[in-house]
């Protein structure tokens, strides 16, 4: 017997990510422009670096309040009193060491050993995998695909429910495929949940990154307070701040101390210095998000224009956030096509196959960067794609 045979099995069995894999394989290569990964092209704006840094030379660099410092949490509650038009409470929200942390704990707390989590697919990979180091059970229901886009059958969720079956996680606007619920959608998996008494673990932080209005609809739009919804998530992708890691929870006031004493298990809190950065994104970010939403809307435009010209991309624009997931005629193993297309487009792509059921023939492109970059990747792949 090795070592790692007498790691748990939920450790051992964590797949890779089948991102990061064909990411390795060409972020070195000379001239390759990246649209693998879920972020833009441009480092985090000064007015919440200088923030950070100001308060490092502060000396704000001990420990501090493990749901938070009441400054963010205020400025938090005024975010989204702005852009979901209500009255929220500093008690409402969380500090977490990024998006990917909230989930964790969102999973901690709703679903372990036994359990089953229901997810829609294709999906990003993380939070099947991040269910399945729990102990829990991921449980996939796909999203059905016509000329007009992608549908979710609330139909197939309900039939998806067994006993064991502890929460629904509800990712939209979707990562990977852009697929936004309405409200009625929205309405139904609610009331889904509330008839077999489930935990809803909302995921809506591309819910800026809309194309159809000012946002995406929101359970927060339909809720009552003692609904059982967890809303996660992050800085990273609204303010260009990926590498900082901090995130958010939003919980009933009444989840508080059972929260705090999850991160004081896990992290023991996000660094101030971070904190102070990202209360300067909520009070001064709104006109910088603004304009990488019409960037990425222009850019949206650009890509489906250029490929679809080919006559072989089957191509849905996107409602929300900001990839297209995308098939060519002929092509049903994107993963080796993946690297096909570095090798002789110079273009990196994240293949279908990293986003589970019915992703095997699609490719994910991020097209959320300069616009005369995302039109030279596109020129490539529409030449790659014409050849292949």
């Amino acid at each position: 017997m090795t070592l790692i045979d007498n790691l748990r099995a939920e450790a051992r069995l964590a797949p890779e990510s089948g991102i990061v894999e064909v990411a390795n394989y060409g972020r070195v290569r000379e001239g390759l422009i990246p649209l693998w990964a879920g972020e833009g092209d441009l480092p985090t704006p000064s007015f919440i670096s200088d923030a950070a840094t100001r308060s490092l030379v502060a000396g704000e660099t001990f420990y501090t309040w493990q749901r938070g410092i009441p400054d963010l949490r205020s400025a938090l509650a005024r975010y989204h009193e702005r852009h979901f038009g209500k009255h929220f409470a500093d008690e409402e929200f969380m500090v977490t060491g990024g998006g990917m942390q909230a989930i964790q704990l969102a999973l901690q707390a709703t679903a372990g050993a036994g359990d089953e989590v229901i997810y829609l697919t294709p999906a990003w990979p993380n939070f099947p995998g991040a269910a399945g180091i729990a102990g829990a059970k991921p449980v996939a229901v796909r999203l059905d695909q016509s000329d007009n886009g992608w549908v979710c059958d609330v139909a197939k969720v309900e039939a998806a429910v067994t006993p064991r079956t502890k929460a629904i996680f509800l990712n939209s606007p979707s990562n990977p495929t852009g697929w936004t619920a309405d409200l009625e959608t929205l309405k139904a998996i609610l009331d889904l949940a509330r008839r077999h008494g489930l935990w809803i673990i909302a995921d809506e932080i591309y819910s800026l990154f809309y194309y159809g209005g000012d946002r995406a609809p929101s359970f927060m739009d339909i809720m009552d307070d003692e609904d059982r919804i967890l809303f996660v998530n992050t800085f990273s992708k609204n303010w260009a701040m990926t590498g900082w890691r901090i995130g958010w929870l939003r919980v009933h006031p009444s989840l508080q101390q059972t929260f705090e004493n999850l991160i004081q298990y896990s992290t023991s809190g996000v660094a101030q210095f971070m904190q102070r950065g990202a209360i300067a994104a909520l009070e001064h970010g709104d006109e910088f998000l603004k304009s990488q939403i019409e960037r990425a809307r222009q850019a949206r435009d650009i890509v489906c224009g250029i490929l679809g010209d080919t006559g072989r991309a089957r191509i849905s624009a996107p409602q929300g956030a900001f990839y297209l997931f995308f098939s060519v005629e002929g092509i049903s193993d994107s993963r080796s096509a993946a690297f096909e297309i570095i090798d002789k487009a110079n273009v990196g792509l994240a293949p279908g196959t990293a986003f589970g059921e019915g992703g095997e023939a699609f490719f994910r492109l991020c097209f959320h960067r300069r616009l005369d970059q995302l039109e030279e990747a596109a020129t490539r792949l529409a030449g790659w794609i014409r050849s292949a």
